[in-house]
């Protein structure tokens, strides 16, 4: 059993920051390709992130708890998914940046769809959490991944800010080096860098 102290806190909001990593990139990115997003969207954005990356921890704590065998044999997999995920949002980018280099950045809002596959692929490695927290009980494994998500929120919120400066600046080269990050994103899972 563990008890609810400060170290507890501190330990869940450092995996917290590590596990937000990639979503603050992607938000980096996606900040960048849609320069002209309000507050609200930001928020909705990184709720989303946010909320896989609180999801996906506990959905690792009750595979253990229930169905471990099959977990452990899916999560050779994770790379993968998260890699064939990111090219392909990142690609897309990519090629629609190099088509409309020189046009003026038409603020084109991200979609529920690619937001949702974005939020998969960079959490889906949170997934390996639930089995660091296996040994606390149900509420302790609620309160770690909650304070994983507040984490995730807030970074999310600092990479979107960041990302929508730089895209007013960069114009309409902000879609290319979006894209170019989600990609790079994509290996540095797969290669566990």
């Amino acid at each position: 059993m563990i008890d609810f102290n400060f170290n507890f806190i501190i330990n869940s909001s450092m995996l917290g920051v590590g596990l937000a990593m990639d979503a603050f990139s992607v938000s980096l990115a996606n900040g960048l390709s849609e320069p002209c997003m309000g507050r609200r969207r930001q928020s909705a954005i990184a709720g989303v992130y946010a909320g896989f990356q609180f999801a996906m921890p506990m959905i690792g704590w009750i595979c253990v708890h229930t169905i471990a065998q099959i977990f452990t044999g899916f999560q050779k997999f994770i790379p993968w998914i998260a890699l064939v995920l990111l090219l392909y949002i990142g690609g897309k980018m990519l090629i629609e940046g190099i088509k409309n280099k020189d046009e003026c950045p038409v603020c084109k809002k991200l979609s529920t769809s690619t937001l949702i596959i974005q939020g998969i692929a960079t959490s889906i490695d949170a997934l390996s959490v639930g089995f660091t927290i296996a040994d606390y009980q149900v509420s302790m494994a609620f309160i770690a991944s909650l304070i994983i998500a507040v984490v995730t929120f807030i970074i999310c919120v600092g990479g979107l800010v960041i990302g929508r400066k730089f895209g007013t600046k960069l114009a309409g080269k902000a879609s290319i080096l979006g894209g170019v990050i989600l990609i790079a994103i994509g290996f540095k899972i797969f290669f566990g860098v």
